[in-house]
């Protein structure tokens, strides 16, 4: 099982019923084909950097996961044939990146260091 986190960004003419929607049926995919949703961050409504498809804005959700690596494919067919997605992107965690995304999610700082006596 390997670390991964995708980044969706939906279309901003979603209700917000239908983006509580759109977060449960990726994370349910992600969970029936074998993985684990280990955190689920929904930012909601943000800028874009640059125009996508003439819309300016776009509602971001941020998940991390464990799953076997051929679990990647099947999720972007389904982010590809969703209408409502503009844009995502799968990022491979390594072990420390995880570790940082546990420490940021408990409030630890990510600068500090444990040091034993």
């Amino acid at each position: 099982m390997n670390n991964y986190e995708l980044m969706v960004i939906f279309t901003p003419v979603l209700s917000e019923e239908d983006y509580k929607v759109a977060q449960k049926k990726f994370a349910d995919l992600i969970k029936e084909t074998g993985g684990t949703v280990t955190h689920e961050n929904p930012w909601g409504l943000r800028s874009l950097a640059y125009p996508i498809q003439k819309k300016t804005t776009g509602m971001y959700l941020v998940l991390e996961y464990s799953a076997p690596s051929d679990l990647n494919e099947k999720l972007k067919i389904q982010l590809n044939r969703d209408e409502n997605v503009l844009r995502h992107m799968i990022t491979a965690l390594d072990k420390y990146a995880v570790e940082y995304n546990g420490r940021k999610r408990h409030g630890v700082s990510a600068d500090s260091k444990t040091v034993e006596a």
